[in-house]
Parts: structure tokens; C-alpha cells; sequence
């Protein structure tokens, strides 16, 4: 896989090819985005991408929408 170049693209994606929403918490069970985060991912300008990359810790600890304990 090549880098991403710089700019827009330059905060890498969360994703770890696990796509699945969690129905419960409207995360993605593998990168813990919301589908509209994930859908507007590559528009975002990179201090809105690290704004959402600040909030997937505390969605990954709270415990919801694991794809790890299925």
C-alpha cells in the first residue's frame, strides 16, 4: 500500500477493515467511527480528523460495539 500524501490525506484512516455497525451505539465494531465520520472521513480537513480520532478511545473503553468479544 502506498503513503497517503500529505494535505487532506494526511491523518491516516482508523479503519481496520472490520466493517461492521454496532446497531446499539452506531459505531463501527472495528474503527468505532459513526457511518457519517466514516462517510465524510476523506473530506475532512486533518484537524477534524484528529478531533475524531480524540473521541474513539473513550468510545473503544466504554465497551461498545466490540467486535473482539463476538
Amino acid at each position: 500500500m502506498m503513503p497517503m500524501p500529505a494535505g487532506k490525506h494526511g491523518v491516516a484512516s482508523p479503519c481496520i477493515s472490520v466493517c461492521v455497525m454496532d446497531e446499539k451505539t452506531g459505531w463501527c465494531t472495528g474503527c468505532f467511527r459513526t457511518i457519517d465520520e466514516i462517510a465524510v472521513w476523506g473530506m475532512l480537513e486533518d484537524e477534524d480528523k484528529r478531533a475524531v480520532l480524540a473521541e474513539l478511545p473513550g468510545r473503544r473503553s466504554s465497551g461498545g460495539g466490540r467486535h473482539d468479544e463476538r
